[in-house]
């Protein structure tokens, strides 16, 4: 076992890089197909989603508009509960196909409070893509359309997940050791 250290914590390697790639291409796939000829626009939550939103963008061959807006609601290893909007949606969603984009939904507590905000906005539609999923965290439901991974309720980091801003350039995703 190849223990990484990230500050103060030791953490064990959970989802390999190609693995991340493959799962990221399937779903491409299927956007392609569900959102074809529709020019989609993508809303990737910050920070933790860049990483995702890219190697996903990338892979999309029809035509989509992205944009990004922050939202945080984690301090070290756990939520504090309070969702933050510190960079705002600036672009007009009317009557738009809307996917967000979210590298992780664990308690769903974050999105539970932004997405009222979307459909006050009044989309054509509106789905969730999400990297990851802790379907034993949750405690706010919220519907997820697309998952490329359901995790069990542990502490990750690496591709784009982080531990107090550090780890997030890790190519793979690696689990606290326990």
């Amino acid at each position: 076992m190849s223990l990484i250290h990230v500050l103060d914590k030791s953490f064990v390697p959970f989802i390999a890089a190609d693995t991340i790639q493959q799962k990221i291409k399937e779903l491409a796939a299927q956007l392609k197909k569900d959102y074809e000829g529709k020019k989609p626009l993508f809303i990737a939550i910050l920070n933790g989603s860049f990483i995702f939103a890219s190697d996903l963008f990338k892979q999309l061959d029809f035509e989509a508009e992205i944009c990004f807006i922050k939202l945080a609601s984690y301090k070290g290893t756990k939520s504090t509960g309070h969702v933050i909007t510190s960079i705002g949606l600036d672009t007009d969603i009317n009557q738009r196909h809307i996917i967000i984009l979210e590298d992780i939904i664990d308690t769903g507590k974050t999105l539970h409070n932004f997405l009222p905000q979307i459909f006050n906005q009044q989309p054509s539609s509106l789905k969730i893509a999400v990297l990851l999923h802790k379907p034993d965290a949750t405690v706010f439901e919220v519907k997820i359309d697309y998952c490329c991974f359901s995790i069990p309720d542990k502490f990750v980091v690496g591709y784009g997940l982080d531990y107090d801003g550090f780890g997030r350039n890790l190519p793979e995703i690696y689990q606290l050791h326990s």
